[in-house]
Formats: C-alpha cells, structure tokens, sequence
C-alpha cells in the first residue's frame, strides 16, 4: 500500500555529500522520493525535466561560505519563473539578515543545519501543505469563474415530447459510462445544460465539471487556455494560468463548438486524448489528466472533414456515442408548458407574481418557428415576466413578430438568406455586433466570420 508522502519529489539541493545522504536518509525513510544537486546549476536542469514538489536549499556554495550570494540567486530566479515550488533554505550559519533575505525571495521556511530530524520533517510536511492548498485555491477560484460563465437556470423541466424522452432514456443508459459522447444539434437546442445532466449521473459526478466554449476561444490563445501556461511564456503571461484540462480533472470536460477547433490546434487535442498527456505552455513538463469527455456541435463535421477542415481521428475520438438533440420546433408538447416554466422560474427571479399565458398567448407560441430553439424562448419569457402588468401573459407581452409563412417567403439561396438575416440583426441593434450575434444563435466569433465572408454588409 503506498504511503501519501510518496507522491512528493524533495529536491536537496547541497554542495556537501554528506548533508545529502543524511538528508536522503531521513526522507526516504519516511517515504518522500527525493532528487539530488551538487549545485543551483544542477537544480536549474533537474526542476526543467523532472516534477519536484519542494526544495531543501542550501544558501553557500564554492564562491564563498558565508554570504549566500548562490543561494539567494537560485530563489530569485525560481521567484522569476514563478513554478510555485516551496523552498526551505539551509545554512549552518547563524545569520538573521540571510534568513530575511531568502524569506523575501520566496523561501518559505529557514533551517539551521545541523538539523534534528523531527524539526525538519515537520518542515517538509508544513510547506507541502501549504503549497497543496495554495494550488486548490487556484483551482478552486477557476472552477468557479467557469461554472459562474456557464450558470444553468434552472434544471426541474420533465420533457413531455415523445422525442425527448426516448433521447433522455438513451443517455441515461450511457451516462455511467466513461465513453466520449457528441451531442448535435442546432444553436439553442440545450445541449450544454444535457452534457451537466450527463455528468450528474457519470461515475465522475462528485469533481468538477467545467464547460468551455471552442468558438469562443482564439488560436493563439487556445494552448493557454485548453493546457495553462506559466508566467512569461508570452508577453502578457504575467502570472501561470491552469488549463481547462487540469481544472476538470478526474471530472468532465465539455467542449462546446467543437467543429470551431482550428486545424492546426487539432493534433493537440487529439494528443491529449489519446495519451492523457500535455504540457503547459512555456513548461516543458508533460502532465497527465483522467477526464470523462463530452463534444458538441451544431455544425456539419463530416463536410468538415471533406472539405479537410477537421480531422476524421478527432472526429473519431470525440463520438463514440453520437445524439442528435432535437430542435424545439420538434418538441411540440414541450412548447407551452416550457414556457410556462421559465414564466415560474423568472417570476420566482425578479420577485413578481406567476402569471398564467393567455389562450391567445399560448397559441402563439405553438404557431411560432422558433429558430433560437429553447434560448429563445427562455430570453422571450423574462422579457415578457419583466414587462407584463395585466392579470395573464399575452400576445402582446410575448412579443412575438407575425408567424412567418413558409409560402410567403421569396425564393432567394441560401447564402442571400443568411447575408439579409444577418443585415437585419445588425440593423435591429444599431451595427452591434455581440448582440447580433445572440439575436442569430451564433457566437460573436461565428458572426465576425461570416461578416469577413461577406464584407459587402460592413460598408
């Protein structure tokens, strides 16, 4: 049975062989792996090539035995490269003003050699600790800033559709397992909110699960943000970040928009996947991550890899299991009684009164195409929530413009349609382009790329 110290690497760093071995001693003794330095120089490559949890470092080498000039140069530079290794100086010298100076760079405790063993146990295990909480509360504060940008609603809905129940059945039987599953569909159809659900009933329901949006994320950032980099691997990396992929270990990772992926960042998602292995950016470590993975796109990837735009082993990777979420337009019994529940949810909100829809208003609703899907619908439901101030939702609360009737529609292709759709929105919201964006169902990188296409609309 392995013991916990055993997953912490000591470093001890000394020009004295015989501190060393007895340091070793002491610590193989109760379980610590340790790693060995003659000089700061030494410790420089061992710390860029193997993982090491904490350091014992010893402040005088050959240029003299007093000053601790070595020692100090050795945290300044693990202060620059910001590793977040704890580090306990050692010297057997009594000097105050050294221990101040190592404390200032970042040491974290002070030993006097000769050392008693208990004394420097004691060390080790306080640092490693508080090196252990300092990584969870970053973690912990990312996890966070991720579930307050992907916050859910609510989740109480019972679907009533025959489609959505036999889908619902289907991912049930499926949830428990470990096998990556892709979820399609158009923008809106509530695949984010299914791929939580998937995560509530998986093996993996007690970690993290942490969402990210692939269209929203540029090219040049997405090693950073997908492996996390540490600082000064790019101009602005002024502190380390921790990746997505190590935010959601042991735990699910969603990746929505996933079609959105650029080619050349494929082979490294791919990598991880396969392997379990990255590294961050700026770092030549490899970490390893166990994650349960959960896709979703409302793009067409299979013409993506036609057109040699996705690759098919990524595409092969990311679908062992494969649903389609239907569009609301589908889910006929769901609409008004839906709608009826995010009337319930925002009311419960905004501290108004439930109000029921009118006959009318339902009607509506029911005769209405939906291309938002269920967004849509929840955006169209607190606005009329917030508005109403009659005794029932109406026609006139909902805001619903006149039912669009397929025959009445000019024939036109599909790249005209798109450009009008797309001039309409930015006309409606005076050339803005995020909230064009969430008017269409697209993101605002999806419509700044469209908007590059057809370069015609900006002038």
């Amino acid at each position: 049975m392995s013991h916990p110290s055993s997953d912490y690497c000591v470093l001890i760093v000394d020009d004295r062989p015989d501190v060393r071995i007895s340091a070793r001693f002491v610590l193989e003794d109760n379980h610590y792996q340790v790693h060995e330095a003659e000089t700061p120089y030494q410790a420089k490559e061992i710390i860029q090539s193997d993982s090491i949890h904490m350091i014992l470092l010893d402040m005088n080498y050959t240029r003299d035995t007093t000053s601790g000039e070595e020692g100090l140069e050795f945290l300044a530079w693990l202060n620059k490269e910001n590793l977040g290794i704890p580090v306990v100086a050692m010297t057997a010298w009594s000097n105050v003003e050294l221990a101040v100076k190592a404390m200032q760079l970042g040491a974290g405790d002070f030993l006097e050699k000769p050392w008693k063993n208990q004394r420097l146990l004691q060390i080790v295990s306080q640092q490693l600790a508080l090196s252990g909480l300092k990584k969870q509360n970053q973690v912990l504060a990312q996890r966070l800033e991720s579930a307050n940008a992907d916050a859910k609603q609510s989740d109480a809905y019972e679907w009533k559709s025959p489609c959505m129940l036999e889908l619902m059945q289907q991912i049930e039987s499926v949830a428990p397992t470990d096998v990556s599953i892709l979820l399609t569909g158009d923008n809106g159809t509530g695949k984010s909110q299914l791929a939580q659900f998937i995560h509530e009933r998986s093996q993996v329901h007690s970690g993290p699960f942490i969402s990210v949006n692939m269209g929203a994320i540029s090219e040049t950032l997405f090693e950073s943000e997908m492996f996390g980099h540490v600082k000064g691997a790019f101009t602005d990396a002024k502190s380390s970040r921790i990746g997505r992929f190590e935010l959601a270990k042991n735990g699910t990772l969603f990746l929505d928009e996933i079609a959105n992926i650029p080619l050349s960042q494929q082979a490294k998602l791919l990598r991880v996947l396969e392997s379990g292995e990255y590294e961050a950016l700026g770092s030549s470590k490899t970490q390893k991550t166990q994650i349960r993975m959960i896709s979703a796109t409302n793009g067409d990837i299979e013409k993506l890899i036609a057109e040699e735009l996705f690759r098919e082993d990524l595409f092969y990777r990311i679908n062992t299991l494969e649903f389609r979420v239907p569009s609301l337009k589908e889910r006929t019994l769901d609409i008004v009684p839906l709608a009826e529940h995010f009337a319930a949810t925002f009311s419960k909100k905004y501290g108004k009164s439930i109000k029921p829809l009118s006959t009318e208003a339902s009607q509506a609703l029911l005769d209405y195409s939906w291309p938002g899907n269920i967004r849509e619908l929840s955006h169209l439901m607190e606005r009329a929530v917030l508005l109403c101030r009659e005794n029932e939702l109406s026609v006139a609360n909902l805001n619903i413009r006149a039912t669009q009737n397929n025959d009445s529609l000019p024939m036109m292709t599909l790249e005209e349609a798109e450009k009008k759709l797309i001039k309409q929105a930015l006309d409606r919201v005076e050339q803005h382009v995020p909230k064009a964006a969430t008017l269409l169902g697209l993101t605002k990188s999806s419509l700044y790329r469209r908007l590059e296409k057809y370069a015609d609309l900006q002038k």
